[in-house]
């Protein structure tokens, strides 16, 4: 459990890449709370997502780069113990603030496990893996993520101003979930896992990933303009601008290159310029959201 293999599977800086969600859930909390705030951001980004990553990279066994290492070690008995002891450090940091919280926390992982375990393993239905993803490391974290910041509990899922935030960052996760499966086809199609990216092509991952990017796009647009921010619209198409300027010439090199281009390198700068430009747009988002908040 605590050799270095272990816990370079657990891919803690991965979280960076998840951060936009929280940072955009912490944007529309009503009340808040620096003990919260950071109960629920060890919970979520230092012990459940590293939980799932472990846990993840145990079942799967990847011989070939996956998000976050790019030549993974092989794993051993000790990550599988490693991440249930995190997924433990999880729940009972998110018990310090509720139960409710702490039940999310329960849920999230245990769909998590679901993804990759045998038994069930999500990761082989390729169009219910999209779903349930997109869904869970989108809208359900956004709303576990407010709830948790909040102090509130279950009740959070069935309010709209909370769902429909919630289901942009869906939107979002919708067309960039099979871009990370996009270099992985050769090892997913040995092990019998026929992911959305594989069943879509690399070409065809691509352009369905343009029409949900183009989708978000117009959602968040909505949305923003919809409540009078139209500088919220403005920065958010700054922010964008290089994720799609990075995105369309990646494309313009797979369509005349697929092996070569389609690679770790080249996905994992995806994930970077995406995470940079919208960890720093919601972040601006809340401060500026949050003294309108004040002011009413």
């Amino acid at each position: 459990m605590f050799s270095l293999s272990s816990w370079k599977h657990l891919r803690i800086p991965f979280s960076f890449y998840l951060l936009p969600v929280f940072i955009f859930a912490l944007a529309f909390t009503p009340n808040h709370n620096p003990e919260r705030m950071l109960l629920v951001f060890l919970s979520l980004h230092l012990f459940l997502y590293p939980s799932s990553n472990g846990y993840n990279s145990y079942f799967d066994k990847d011989e070939g780069s996956i998000g976050g290492l790019k030549n993974p070690p092989k794993v051993n008995k000790g990550l599988y113990s490693l991440s249930l002891v995190f997924f433990l450090v999880a729940m009972i940091l998110a018990a310090m603030i509720n139960l409710a919280f702490a039940g999310m926390i329960v849920i999230y992982g245990l769909v998590s496990m679901a993804y990759s375990h045998p038994s069930i393993r999500l990761k082989k239905m390729p169009y219910i893996s999209w779903l349930v993803a997109g869904f869970f490391q989108g809208c359900f974290t956004f709303c576990m993520a407010y709830a948790g910041l909040s102090d509130f509990g279950f009740e959070v899922l069935t309010r709209s101003h909370v769902l429909i935030p919630g289901l942009l960052t869906s939107l979002m996760l919708w067309g960039s979930y099979p871009l990370t499966q996009v270099y992985q086809h050769e090892e997913d199609a040995k092990r019998g896992d026929i992911t959305l990216s594989l069943k879509l092509g690399i070409k065809g991952t691509f352009l369905f990933a343009s029409i949900w990017f183009l989708v978000a796009g117009v959602a968040f647009a909505w949305f923003f303009l919809d409540r009078n921010q139209s500088w919220a619209f403005y920065g958010f198409l700054a922010a964008l601008t290089p994720v799609i300027l990075y995105f369309l010439v990646w494309f313009s090199f797979v369509k005349k290159n697929p092996e070569k281009y389609t690679n770790y390198a080249w996905a994992m700068w995806m994930n970077r310029i995406s995470a940079i430009a919208l960890n720093v747009f919601f972040f601006w988002y809340f401060l500026e959201n949050t003294q309108i908040l004040q002011v009413f």
